[in-house]
């Protein structure tokens, strides 16, 4: 990668803060080491360190070019908003180099870089020419950042006056209407509404196509995966991942589900520490001439019965994984076909065709609660469509018997194989489509409590041609309009 094609080069960044418990002990830290300094025999006691080190960031490195789109994903915590703020200048690292090139303009915090008291106009004026346009250059852009913030006669009203929605238009406005070289977007655009965020899409979309670098943090993991190139995901400052956005963001997926695994492991624990502690169990000395309490007995065998069960989930995990499936494993998929109507294995389509999604699963235990769910993305990455067996459920419960079993309602015996058949009639446009498949135990009967079993990315795969000559359409769906002459009056 030549130097002129890359725009950023975060070379091995290592960021630590100091904490104090409280502000007289970093008062200390800034004083009694330069006292040491002129007092004999004091230096090791004046630079004791008097608070603790958080690193941020550590040891990370990143390389971008002109007109990439990267992606930068983490739990809340992992160090995202400081990398971004160093890449920006804010912050200066602890070690290692970050060296940019271009005109940065960043949207890190809601409303940084306003003066409250300033009118809309003039923090205009004064963002523009920190970012380096003389005043001129920025009455010049004026018109088409005013329309695209669209905030009316609020423009020369204070910004203290704004709502959260209103300061964002017009920072976002302010940003990318000076046509800078790296636009930085960390979480900004969560709050503004579905038609403004549009908008907003499209610019970045305007601005890639023009050569400007995108950086994009963002929860939101289709934004990650449809907006970027390539992504990194960081963990407790560290690197965790890096790759193609769709490999970062299912990685991402696996995180989160060992969290959230780990999370409940630690509750039940805790439940059945406390079940133990409310028992009274009998003195030591009768140990060997009187039986346990019932409740006893009952959670040691429930304990034993738990290490076992972990034990086979760790061994089935350890089979299971791999990079594009995740899971507790208590029920997996064990295959997932794409038939035809007839019934036959079918991978091409046409539009109007019957299409059906067979997934076969098996429970390792006797289990019900469970949702079996099909989701289609097509090459772009683009989510079009998720449906599962809850839905129907649901569905059944408010239309027709409100008592009725449904899936989720039904026991499955351990080690049986069962199948669940998903059908649509194909209304998709012309291109190459993804299956995603995942077996779910749901807590709660209309969901909201998952624990997922078994999550398969690229489960199947088909195709969807046109018939150009008999029946064709434009776009992602066929919406089965229709054209009438209207009869003037």
């Amino acid at each position: 990668m030549s130097s002129e094609e890359m725009v950023i080069d975060i070379a091995r960044v290592s960021k630590v803060f100091n904490i104090y418990e409280r502000p007289s002990d970093r008062l200390l830290q800034m004083l009694l080491p330069r006292l040491g300094k002129v007092v004999p025999g004091k230096a090791e006691w004046a630079n004791r360190q008097r608070g603790r080190e958080f690193w941020a960031l550590r040891d990370v490195s990143l390389q971008v070019r002109r007109g990439d789109a990267v992606g930068i994903i983490g739990r809340n915590g992992s160090g995202k908003s400081t990398l971004l703020q160093i890449i920006a200048g804010t912050l200066a690292p602890t070690s290692g180099h970050a060296k940019v090139n271009g005109r940065i303009a960043a949207l890190l915090e809601l409303g940084s870089g306003f003066n409250p008291d300033f009118t809309g106009r003039e923090n205009v004026i004064l963002n523009g020419m920190i970012l380096g346009l003389s005043e001129r250059e920025v009455m010049e852009r004026f018109d088409a950042i005013a329309g695209f913030a669209d905030i009316g006669n609020f423009i020369d009203q204070p910004v203290r006056t704004y709502s959260s929605g209103m300061m964002l238009r017009l920072a976002f406005a302010v940003q990318t209407q000076v046509e800078p070289d790296i636009l930085i977007v960390d979480e900004a655009l969560a709050v503004g509404d579905a038609l403004f965020q549009k908008r907003c899409f499209q610019q970045m979309e305007a601005l890639r196509a023009n050569g400007c670098t995108l950086l994009l943090v963002s929860h939101d993991q289709e934004s990650i995966r449809t907006l970027t190139d390539h992504s990194i995901l960081l963990r407790d400052g560290l690197v965790h991942a890096s790759g193609p956005s769709s490999d970062v963001v299912l990685e991402y997926r696996k995180q989160l589900h060992e969290d959230e695994r780990a999370y409940y492991a630690s509750v039940s624990a805790q439940h059945v520490l406390h079940a133990q502690q409310s028992v009274k169990v009998a003195p030591q000395a009768h140990a060997s001439t009187q039986p346990l309490p019932a409740a006893v007995e009952a959670s040691v065998v429930v304990e034993e019965d738990a290490a076992a069960m972990a034990d086979s989930a760790a061994s089935a995990s350890a089979e299971l994984t791999d990079r594009l499936s995740f899971g507790d494993f208590d029920c997996v998929i064990e295959r997932v076909r794409i038939l035809d109507d007839a019934g036959e294995e079918c991978n091409y389509f046409l539009p109007r065709d019957r299409v059906v999604i067979e997934v076969t699963s098996r429970p390792a235990r006797d289990m019900d609660k469970l949702n079996v769910n099909v989701r289609l993305r097509n090459k772009e990455g683009v989510k079009l469509y998720s449906w599962g067996t809850l839905n129907q459920d649901v569905q059944t419960w408010a239309e027709v018997d409100a008592q009725a079993p449904g899936v989720w309602g039904t026991s499955f015996p351990a080690d049986q194989p069962f199948t669940i058949r998903f059908s649509f009639d194909c209304t998709l446009g012309m291109n190459f489509y993804e299956i995603q498949a995942s077996v779910s135990e749901e807590v709660e009967r209309f969901g909201g409590a998952q624990r997922m079993l078994h999550w398969r990315d690229e489960a199947a795969f088909f195709q969807v041609g046109m018939r150009q000559k008999e029946y064709t359409f434009g776009g992602v769906c066929d919406l089965r309009m229709r054209a009438d002459t209207v009869e003037p009056t």
